[in-house]
């Protein structure tokens, strides 16, 4: 009697049919696990929003105003003093009124031990050896490398999704002080004649930064949640930036327009003929690094780099032309001009309300004629100081006391 064996293993067809589906559940499941990680970091960044809009309050709980954004020591000559970002080690050095709010708040946000190294004289280098006299009281130049707090990476002051790390960058941020809508006199941080270390402002600077200075933030003076006529969940406080790569992408890359005048009558027009047409969220590779009239700032000066440092390109942001636009200024990271919210979260970034609330906006938020001109003292009709923002529900949102009604969602 013969008997017949049962047959095993698989055939090459049916391990090939196997082996498809595998790839197939992977490919389904790669995009999720992607995304699901994206969310997380997301909600990460959200939380560092939240933290750093927690360490604001308590600080003005304490001393019943808002952390100047531009404000520090300085010399008796009023220059600088070890400002370079050469590797010199001979300490001493003051920041001639160049620190973010994000040093102010420190010990709000969990950073007391920080707080208290850049506070004292500091007898320690980023290389390791002594410095020649102790560092300063609140620190040299922010640009300063052997200077140890001027280069921590603060994780708070990061979000997860950015991938940005290390040099010419130093302690990089991802949030920044939101200083209303107009470019115009961004660029006047600190005095020329610093007198007994007192801001020393002329009566015309005083007027003139008064009618530009629109946001919550307003650089070198010392606002209050009270001056927020408009309401605090209604205004915003901080945005988020994205840190740049080098990689030349527009909302990154700090180019510079020094023509003026564009930047303040037809900001939306000022840097767009630089933008690639082919690849519209990247400059066109062909413009080379430089610091002349047009073209990209210096290497160390691009977005997000130095948390330390209050200079617009650094931790600053306006609300003209709405998340991930053009970073255009009008002469590198000391100038005046466009400098956008961003984020490396796709379709839009975070902002910081007043009230301690975190809002994701949208690249698409309506945002006005950005071919309008900004408000500023010298302005007439649309653009007289005290007018309400031209740009929109976005502008609105970024000033602070223009009297704008938000009846829409964002």
């Amino acid at each position: 009697m013969l008997t017949t064996e049962k047959r095993r293993g698989f055939t090459l067809v049916e391990l090939l049919v196997v082996i498809a589906i595998i790839g197939v559940l992977v490919g389904l499941l790669l995009p999720a696990v992607q995304a699901a990680r994206e969310a997380a970091r997301r909600m990460s960044c959200s939380n560092n929003f939240k933290q750093i809009g927690l360490g604001i309050h308590n600080y003005h709980s304490a001393f019943k105003a808002l952390p100047v954004h531009h404000m520090g020591t300085h010399s008796k000559k009023g220059s600088y003093v070890n400002s370079g970002i050469s590797n010199t080690n001979n300490g001493g050095g003051h920041n001639e009124y160049t620190l973010s709010f994000l040093v102010g708040i420190l010990p709000f946000v969990e950073q007391q031990a920080l707080w208290e190294q850049i506070a004292n004289p500091n007898n320690e280098t980023s290389s390791g050896g002594a410095p020649g006299k102790p560092w300063s009281p609140m620190g040299p130049s922010p640009r300063q490398q052997e200077y140890k707090p001027w280069i921590t990476e603060i994780q708070t002051y990061r979000c997860p999704s950015d991938p940005g790390f290390g040099l010419p960058a130093l302690g990089r941020t991802n949030y920044s002080a939101c200083i209303g809508d107009s470019p115009d006199k961004a660029d006047c941080r600190w005095p020329n004649n610093p007198q007994k270390g007192k801001l020393v402002y002329t009566q015309d600077d005083v007027i003139e930064a008064r009618a530009a200075y629109r946001g919550m933030f307003q650089p070198g003076f010392q606002g209050k949640f009270r001056e927020t006529l408009d309401g605090l969940s209604n205004t915003m406080m901080c945005g988020e930036i994205a840190t740049d790569l080098g990689d030349k992408a527009k909302a990154t890359t700090l180019m510079i327009n020094g023509n003026a005048w564009k930047l303040r009558q037809k900001p939306g027009e000022a840097c767009s003929e630089y933008i690639d047409p082919e690849r519209p969220t990247f400059y066109k590779s062909s413009i080379n690094y430089t610091n002349k009239k047009n073209g990209f700032a210096k290497v160390f000066q691009m977005r997000g780099y130095i948390w330390s440092d209050a200079r617009t390109g650094f931790s600053c942001f306006t609300a003209i032309l709405p998340p991930n636009s053009e970073l255009c200024m009008s002469g590198g990271d000391s100038g005046y001009g466009i400098a956008s919210a961003s984020s490396r979260h796709q379709g839009g970034a975070h902002v910081l309300m007043g009230d301690g609330a975190v809002r994701f906006i949208t690249d698409s938020i309506e945002a006005g004629n950005s071919s309008t001109g900004c408000v500023w003292s010298g302005g007439s009709n649309t653009q007289a100081a005290g007018s309400p923002s031209p740009y929109g529900l976005w502008g609105a949102l970024g000033t602070r006391a223009s009297k704008e009604v938000i009846d829409e969602e964002y």
